[in-house]
Parts: C-alpha cells; sequence; structure tokens
C-alpha cells in the first residue's frame, strides 16, 4: 500500500446530487485544478462562471444515445486507471496523448428516488440506471494508490481543505477511505437495483418478493460488546431510514448506546408511537412492562410505572411527547438506562443531565408517527428471514362481538388500548388493562395459560385489582383454560383473533362466566 500524497491537477466532475457543488468547484479552480464535466453537471459550473470543458470536447466524440453513452471512452478510463508508478502505464498515457485524471467526483441517477414513485414503470426505472457512473466510480477506486473519488458532497469540504494543506494532494489515508466509501456507494446502488428488478416481470409489475436479497447500511457504531461481553456487536442505519424511526435518534446525553439498549429502545420507540394520545411505554427486555396513556405524559409515566415497578427498574422509558422538567424529575427517581422523546425543553435536559450515564435519545415524531420499515429481518443458521412489517391496526369497526354480552363503550376503549400493547408483546401474550393503562403482562410464555396466570401474578404483585379489567390475547385460546383464568381474576371482556377449533367452546365459556369477547380476525405474533 502506498503511503505517498497524490497530487490533483485534473478533476472529473459528474453528478446527479449538485448540493455543494459550485462551491466545491470553485475551490478547485482556485487551487488551479482543471476541471473536466458532462451533461447538466458542465452547465451548472459554466453558469457559476467556472472554467469547465465538456467531456465530448475532450474526447473528441460527442455524447450520444440520448446521454448513454459520455464517459465511456479511453481517454476518460485511461486516464483513471493508469498507475502513475509503472512506466509502461506512464508510457502509454504519453503515446495515446491521454492526461491524468487525478479526482473523480461522481454521484449516480437517482434510481431509488425514482422507484419509489407512485407509478413508476420499468422504463423510468430502467433509464434511471447509471452505467458510466459506477464505471468511472469503481475505476478511481480500483487505482486509489493514484486517484481520489468522492461520491458523496459531504467529503467536499474535508478534500478541499485536505488539498489546501498538503500542496494539492491526497494523503493516502484520505484516498483509501474515499475509496472504501466508493465502493460501499456502487454496492448499495447495484444492490437496489437488483432487490427492484428481480421482484418484478417484464411488464414492471410486482410478483413478490426478490430472487436476491441486498441490505445496505452504513455503520453508526461499533458495540463494546453484543448480547453478551463475549460477542462483538456493530449497529448499522438504512440508508435510508424510515421516517421516526428509531435509527433517526440523536443522543443527547449518556454513556455509549449498547446492543441490547438499542434493540430496546426499537421495542419502546415502536409501541409508543403508535398511540395518538400522550403515552408512556416501560421496556425490560424487549418487552412492555408498563404501558399508558393519560392526559399528560407525566400522568402516562405514573400510570405506567405502576404496572411493574420491579421490572421497570434498568428499564427504557419512551414518551410519544415533548418531555419537561417535572417528568423527568419522576422518571429519574428511578433507575433507567435510556429515556427517548421527540422533544425535550431545556429545563427537562437539565435535570436528566444530573443523571450522568442516562442515555437521552431525541427521535423526531412525523406526522402520522412516521413510516414502517421496508423489511423485518431475521437472521437464521445460514439465511435471513425477510417479511413485510406488522403495520396492520384494528379499527373499532372491524371488531366482531361474539358473545351474548357486548363491551360497553369504555370496555371497547380499554380493549382497542389493550389490543395496541399485545401486538408488541412477545408470544404468547396476554395483556390486562384498565382506564388505559395495562396492570398485568405475560408474555414469551410457551403455554398461553401460563401467560394469563403471570399477568395476573405480576399485577397481584403491584397491588393493582383486576376486577372489570379487559383482556388482550395476541392469538386464540387454542382452550377455554386460559378464558376461565382471566375471568377468576375478575376480566370483563376480552379480545382476541379468533380462529380456533374450539373457538365455540371458549365462547360458550366467555358467556357462561359472563365475559364480553370480540374478535378481531388479526393475530400478532412477536418471535
Amino acid at each position: 500500500m502506498t503511503t505517498a500524497a497524490a497530487s490533483v491537477a485534473q478533476a472529473l466532475l459528474s453528478v446527479s446530487d449538485k448540493t455543494g457543488l459550485a462551491d466545491f468547484a470553485r475551490g478547485l479552480v482556485a487551487r488551479g485544478v482543471r476541471l473536466l464535466s458532462t451533461g447538466g453537471t458542465a452547465k451548472a459550473l459554466a453558469d457559476a462562471g467556472l472554467p469547465v470543458t465538456d467531456v465530448g470536447a475532450y474526447t473528441g466524440f460527442p455524447e450520444m444515445l440520448d446521454g448513454r453513452v459520455k464517459t465511456l471512452h479511453p481517454r476518460i478510463h485511461g486516464g483513471i486507471l493508469a498507475r502513475r508508478d509503472l512506466p509502461e502505464h506512464v508510457a502509454a498515457l504519453r503515446e495515446h496523448g491521454i492526461p491524468t485524471i487525478d479526482l473523480v467526483v461522481v454521484n449516480l441517477y437517482p434510481f431509488r428516488a425514482t422507484v419509489a414513485k407512485p407509478g413508476c414503470t420499468l422504463e423510468d426505472a430502467v433509464e434511471n440506471i447509471d452505467i458510466g457512473g459506477p464505471s468511472m466510480v469503481r475505476a478511481a477506486a480500483k487505482n486509489w494508490p493514484h486517484v481520489g473519488v468522492v461520491v458523496d458532497p459531504a467529503d467536499y469540504a474535508g478534500v478541499l481543505a485536505e488539498l489546501a494543506a498538503n500542496g494539492n494532494a491526497l494523503t493516502a489515508d484520505t484516498r483509501f477511505r474515499l475509496m472504501r466509501k466508493a465502493f460501499a456507494h456502487t454496492a448499495s446502488y447495484d444492490g437496489a437495483i437488483a432487490n427492484w428488478l428481480t421482484a418484478r416481470g417484464p411488464d414492471g409489475a410486482a410478483q413478490g418478493w426478490p430472487d436476491a436479497f441486498h441490505f445496505a447500511g452504513a455503520k453508526v457504531q461499533e458495540m463494546r460488546y453484543g448480547e453478551n461481553p463475549h460477542q462483538s456487536a456493530a449497529f448499522y442505519r438504512d440508508e435510508a431510514p424510515a421516517a421516526g424511526a428509531i435509527a433517526t435518534y440523536r443522543q443527547l446525553q449518556g454513556k455509549e448506546l449498547s446492543y441490547n439498549n438499542v434493540a430496546d429502545s426499537d421495542a419502546a420507540w415502536e409501541c409508543v408511537k403508535t398511540f395518538a394520545e400522550p403515552a408512556c411505554v416501560i421496556v425490560k427486555h424487549a418487552n412492555p412492562c408498563g404501558v399508558a396513556i393519560a392526559g399528560t405524559p407525566l400522568d402516562a409515566y405514573r400510570k405506567a410505572f405502576a404496572t411493574d415497578p420491579t421490572s421497570a427498574f434498568g428499564g427504557i422509558i419512551a414518551f410519544n411527547r415533548p418531555v419537561d422538567a417535572a417528568t423527568v424529575e419522576a422518571v429519574a427517581a428511578q433507575f433507567l438506562e435510556v429515556l427517548i422523546a421527540p422533544a425535550y425543553t431545556d429545563d427537562a435536559l437539565t435535570a436528566i443531565a444530573k443523571k450522568v450515564n442516562v442515555r437521552v435519545l431525541e427521535v423526531p415524531l412525523p406526522a402520522g408517527n412516521g413510516a414502517a420499515n421496508a423489511w423485518d429481518v431475521k437472521r437464521v443458521g445460514g439465511g435471513l428471514l425477510v417479511q413485510s412489517p406488522d403495520t396492520r391496526n384494528v379499527e373499532p369497526a372491524e371488531l366482531k362481538v361474539v358473545t351474548k354480552r357486548a363491551p360497553s363503550p369504555a370496555q371497547m376503549t380499554d380493549l382497542m388500548f389493550a389490543w395496541r400493547v399485545a401486538k408488541y408483546v412477545k408470544s404468547n401474550a396476554i395483556v390486562y388493562c384498565r382506564d388505559g393503562q395495562t396492570l398485568g403482562i405475560g408474555a414469551g410464555q410457551m403455554s398461553r395459560v401460563d401467560s394469563t396466570r403471570i399477568a395476573a401474578m405480576k399485577a397481584a404483585n403491584a397491588g393493582l385489582a383486576l376486577a372489570g379489567a379487559v383482556v388482550a390475547s395476541d392469538a386464540f385460546f387454542p382452550f377455554r383454560d386460559g378464558l376461565d383464568v382471566v375471568a377468576d381474576n375478575g376480566a370483563a371482556a376480552v379480545i382476541q383473533p379468533g380462529g380456533s377449533m374450539r373457538d365455540a367452546e371458549v365462547i360458550a365459556a366467555a358467556d357462561e362466566r359472563g365475559v364480553a369477547m370480540v374478535f378481531t380476525g388479526v393475530r400478532h405474533f412477536r418471535h
């Protein structure tokens, strides 16, 4: 690996994203760098009053085929790929009159933005597959010991600063870093094309999942360790994360996030943002241990914490409303790992600053609570399971009353709340609720009836009465025993998907016990 600095005398600029282009090019010209460019980029530079040579004039061969062929020429690729340390390469350039190109500044046709548009056709997508751009990027990256390559406008300022500090040269470390970024850029671009095209037929119509699945993400950080100290880990963010996703967080204070912190924070954030009312969710080991809605975040926190104060110790606490100082002071009275909210008042940040180790995350919450991930992915031995995200939210009008007694309006409101919570509890999930507050949560048991008993035990441990409560079950009751347990504990109404071979038996048990029951027709397993 070379450690020598590489001088920059000529740069080729051809960009789709023109953010910061004119200022960057102006900085290059100020350092005596000659500019080559193509099409719209050349026009933008000329319009900015900068001296620029069009590639067509440079190669002596005009752009053709509606711009499909413009930089695919030996005078371009020879100038990029030639090794300056090999005499035979230098001689070949001299023989054919090809100057070196020392800096390649390219970003690619907006394929992702094109296919994201409603009604995008196969022809639209194909025309936005860049050919010359990736070729130049890969050529420059391959020849990184002699050529710099820039694919991200965020690097413009650093490149100009280094040229100024090094007599118009880029260090080997910088060229190596830019090379790695360039290959990641083209790999991500090709992956997006493959994902889209291999999920479509010749007419462009979607026909299921891609034949090859490609994920591209940028490393946010390496963790101290994974789920356990003997495991290594890192966190990668989608190149275009869904609006409102936990990956869009900004950490305002506290220790570095751990692998488990990020996983649990995602569970808390996904749950809390599903509520329209001010809400608080407390998560421990990927499961909600307390959820509530109220008129204010503070009241929601107090109700959520009351569900299971023992499990809330060392938990992740999320709000879907801006947090004030009074709320922070209540939260900070207990030990917590992470606090999440869409915003904080200044006095709230002052108050939480006393807890220097608490990780405070600010996550933007756009209208409609943001978008869902495009895919839900689970790693298994030797492969990936990929599915669409569980974005299904049942509305009251979709519920089917299956018992002689119908829920009261207040019970129906609580049933809908309980159902939203159950969606984020590991299966088998049972959730007791009343007045917009979880009372007991049974999660992740191999037997559903055990989940009903554990949820009741949790409520008893917290001193919460279950008389008149409602219960949500994330999947059907396979036998009447689970229904009998919740009835024995005072439940007045139940919401569940239905669909069991023994639905009639369970409905009859509910009628016998005077419990109202509604079916959703939708299951929410969470593994």
